[in-house]
């Protein structure tokens, strides 16, 4: 499925932003920061051994021998504990026991937080600050009660943290709301929460005025997104798309899908918000952008099951969501990413049917989507290493590596390519979709490129129909609003079009009763009504007929058919147009009130900028350079190879 802008128009895209981490420190080094990610995945690999293997031997670390009455630790338990497994661990017994020792301080604290809980009603939270905030492995805990706001939860961590006001919450994948108490929001006693950082950093104090400034837009930059799509879901294609640009639903042939409504709103909330997540995620602003996914997370919720086994849209979603928590390194949502990566892997076997048949049926072949599993399998093999399943884990590189592979492409099949004329997302998806093969790639390009040159010729000719119709329809009276209007819930047919029309009277574009500013006199007017009296229609229906249209003699007789020479009463004695009629209102301008030209252009404005995050190529998704994976699995393979199975 894909989104497609319909209509010409001036697209203005916003200034790309920077991925600098929050204000408030000094920023680590990337080397530093290396040291400190190797050393978190490190140790929660460490300790997830450990529990498998304390789970094993039924082991309770929180009772004697191994924590005193005090809640001390029994040093001498935890010692010979940790000389047991240290070989099995292929580890020295001091790291060891130092594993076990946090793995125990931490049963004791959350022992404790539980009594607290229990009997002062003071819920304990783990909280998920961004990597410049960390101070090592070290987990972080805040103690708050439930009927706080998230706004005074935002305070406590500002406070406490240092972190600047300008946040995100993120629960269980989903965005905290603001004003909304804890409890409202489904926080629990133990909750996991994620705090993202939105401010940019402050790495270049010279240049402190022309920050500021981007820091305005970036702080925008999630409710302008929002506020821009909003307007676009409530547009339905009814106006002219030169003017009002607007978003369509369409398959891979760029046939348009009919959606309830509700669902198509959201929808194309859904898919507007996850595109725009996925330009930030390219320039590497994962804070931002996992905001931004989250909340296409939630408007996908609001689509039927039905519908989103049919697209590979949300699972690519869950994809990128599990892809910003791992480069935000945020080991606490391990759970979260296990199940967004089941999710798209169920998604993808919906979608593509097993092993791809489905997929091989509608588009002939496999090689562009390859990416997505690489992916998807590369993000698996992290979480089961982090788990301390190397078995898995390396069953999941042997997968990645021959994927790899396959879609690395040749850099002189390339440069062939592009010497043809062919761009370099063209050139690239061609090979993968080809499997390596030149000339059919070549082949593939041009065919797609014919394609995509036919929908456009039919849209022309689709735009070029509907004009002529709606002239048509304004020539026998009627405004140009009303007439796209019913054109519209006609689905193109004119001749239904027409009878919507005759059967709203609040459609019909009266004029003047009054002969003399209507331009006709009396004895032109009983000429008309002589004729239609001739037709066989009442003398007193036919001059209502005869006003009600303006003089329009032929709009006359075509009201009197359609009811049957029979006016009905309403019609008769018209009341005011109602805001039925009018074009949906958006967020900006509500239904029956004037709009405001500036409000317009505001508008407008927010039109323009997030279709400019729509790319041009319906595949863009699939554009990999496969950079970024090749270095995760390359930490991967050697955080592997420094570790062995250890059978407990």
């Amino acid at each position: 499925m894909s989104t497609r802008t319909q209509g010409k128009m001036t697209k203005t895209k916003t200034e790309p932003l920077g991925t600098d981490a929050c204000k408030g420190k000094p920023r680590l080094s990337r080397v530093t920061e290396e040291r400190l990610a190797g050393q978190m995945a490190h140790e929660e690999y460490l300790q997830s051994k450990l529990k498998t293997c304390l789970r094993s031997d039924n082991i309770q670390l929180w009772k004697a021998p191994y924590t005193t009455e005090n809640n001390e630790a029994g040093q001498q338990a935890i010692k010979e504990l940790a000389e047991k497994y240290a070989p099995s661990l292929n580890l020295n017994a001091t790291e060891v026991e130092s594993a076990l020792e946090a793995v125990r301080s931490l049963t004791v604290k959350r022992g404790k937080a539980n009594e607290t809980y229990k009997t002062k009603g003071v819920a304990t939270l783990e909280i998920a600050l961004p990597k410049k905030y960390k101070q090592g492995s070290q987990r972080h805990y805040l103690k708050t009660k439930l009927d706080i706001t998230s706004n005074q939860l935002m305070a406590m961590i500002s406070e406490e943290f240092g972190v600047g006001p300008n946040m995100k919450l993120i629960l269980s994948g989903k965005t905290v709301e603001a004003g909304k108490t804890l409890e409202e929001q489904g926080v629990k006693h133990n909750s996991k929460i994620m705090v993202l950082c939105l401010k940019e950093s402050e790495e270049d104090k010279q240049k402190m005025a022309g920050e500021e400034k981007q820091y305005q837009i970036k702080n925008e930059t999630i409710t302008r997104t929002q506020k821009g799509f909003e307007i676009l879901s409530e547009r339905d294609g009814s106006m002219d798309p030169y003017s009002t640009p607007f978003l369509e639903i369409a398959d891979q042939k760029g046939n348009p899908i009919k959606i309830p409504p509700a669902e198509r709103k959201a929808l194309i909330l859904a898919m507007g918000l996850h595109e725009k997540g996925r330009a930030l995620l390219k320039k590497k602003d994962y804070e931002t952008s996992l905001c931004l996914l989250l909340q296409a997370d939630e408007q996908f919720s609001k689509c039927s099951s039905q519908l989103l086994n049919t697209v590979d849209n949300y699972a690519v979603l869950q994809l990128d969501i599990v892809w910003c928590y791992r480069a935000l390194e945020n080991l606490e949502y391990l759970q979260n990413a296990k199940e967004r990566l089941q999710e798209a892997e169920n998604c993808f076997l919906k979608c593509y049917g097993k092993e791809q048949t489905r997929l091989l049926q509608i588009k002939g072949n496999s090689g562009r989507e390859e990416v997505l599993f690489l992916r998807l399998y590369l993000l698996q093999g992290v979480l089961f290493f982090l788990q301390g399943e190397e078995k898995l884990a390396a069953e999941k590189v042997v997968k990645v590596e021959d994927l790899y592979r396959q879609l690395c492409v040749d850099p002189h099949q390339m440069t062939e390519l592009l010497a043809l004329g062919y761009t370099e997302q063209e050139a690239r998806l061609g090979l993968r979709a080809c499997r390596g093969n030149i000339n059919e790639a070549a082949n593939h390009i041009s065919q797609r490129r014919e394609e995509k040159a036919e929908m456009k010729r039919k849209e022309r000719v689709k735009r070029r129909k509907r004009v002529d119709d709606i002239n048509m329809l304004r020539e026998m009276g009627y405004s140009k609003r009303d007439a796209a209007r019913a054109l519209h819930d006609a689905e193109g047919d004119l001749d239904r079009a027409f009878l919507i029309l005759l059967d709203n009277y609040r459609l019909v574009e009266t004029v003047s009763n009054d002969t003399e500013s209507s331009g006709m006199d009396s004895s032109d007017r009983e000429v008309m009504i002589n004729q239609l009296v001739f037709l066989g229609f009442d003398r007193d229906s036919a001059a209502a007929a005869l006003a009600l249209a303006g003089g329009n003699v032929q709009i006359a007789a075509q009201l009197l058919v359609h009811h049957q020479g029979n006016l009905p009463p309403d019609i008769l004695s018209p009341s005011p147009r109602s805001s039925s009629s009018e074009e949906p209102s958006t967020s900006s301008n509500s239904a029956g009130s004037p709009i405001n030209p500036r409000d317009e252009q505001m508008d407008l404005d927010l039109v323009n900028e997030v279709l400019g995050d729509i790319p041009n190529h319906e595949e863009d998704y699939l554009d990999l350079n496969l950079e970024e994976e090749s270095e995760v699995l390359a930490k991967l393979k050697s955080n592997l190879e420094t570790k062995h199975q250890a059978p407990c």
